[in-house]
Formats: C-alpha cells, sequence, structure tokens
C-alpha cells in the first residue's frame, strides 16, 4: 500500500507541560526539567511550524486543545489516531486517565468539513 498527503492534523496546545499522571512509566519525561512557561514555549513553537508546512503548500489541520479537558499532551494526536487511505479513522486507547481525554469527536468533524470521507 502506498501512502502519501497532503494534509496533516494537529493539535494546538493550551496547557502543556510535564503530565504528572504519565511520568511514572515514561521514560522520556524528566520531572527535573523546569521550562518557565513551557505551554507558550510549546504554543510559540506550534504555531512556527504549522506556519512553516503551511507555507510549503501542506494543508494544515488544526483543532485547538480545550482548557477543560487537563491534556498536557494533546500535541501528540498520533499516540490516539490514525487515518487510512480507505476513509478508516482508528481511535486508540490510552492508558493514562487524562490522556484518554485527548480523543476528540470534533477532530473526525474537521476533517470532513474538509472534504475527507469518514
Amino acid at each position: 500500500m502506498r501512502q502519501i498527503t497532503d494534509t496533516i492534523f494537529m493539535v494546538r496546545p493550551i496547557q502543556f507541560r510535564l503530565n504528572e499522571e504519565t511520568a511514572v512509566n515514561n521514560y522520556y519525561q524528566d520531572e527535573g526539567v523546569k521550562i518557565i512557561d513551557q505551554n507558550k514555549k510549546a504554543q510559540d513553537e506550534f504555531d512556527a511550524f504549522a506556519k512553516a508546512l503551511q507555507d510549503k503548500g501542506i494543508n494544515v489541520l488544526i483543532v485547538q486543545d480545550r482548557i477543560e479537558f487537563d491534556t498536557p499532551d494533546s500535541i501528540f494526536p498520533n499516540n490516539w489516531i490514525s487515518t487510512h487511505e480507505n476513509g478508516d479513522v482508528a481511535l486508540y486507547p490510552m492508558f493514562a486517565e487524562n490522556r484518554r481525554r485527548e480523543r476528540r469527536p470534533d477532530a473526525m468533524e474537521l476533517m470532513e468539513a474538509e472534504g475527507f470521507q469518514i
């Protein structure tokens, strides 16, 4: 199967930080690293990256994270969703409770509004 896309799906962070629920068993998270205003830095990097992609002609579908969900890892949607050439969308379970809240039906609504058949 050959897959290629001119579109990517991204979630803009609203409260990016160390995830207390996943840090206990995630090797890549370092509780000792403290970055002042992590979320602002993540948002700035997100915006610059999305613009760089768009400047190269890549369609970027952006979903804004919601503060009420308390999902510090929301910028990693590749962990809970995949799209497939035949229109299938797979939603994957997440171990941590706050990671489960990342799965968003409105993400699929955005994809359909942009012309993707699900």
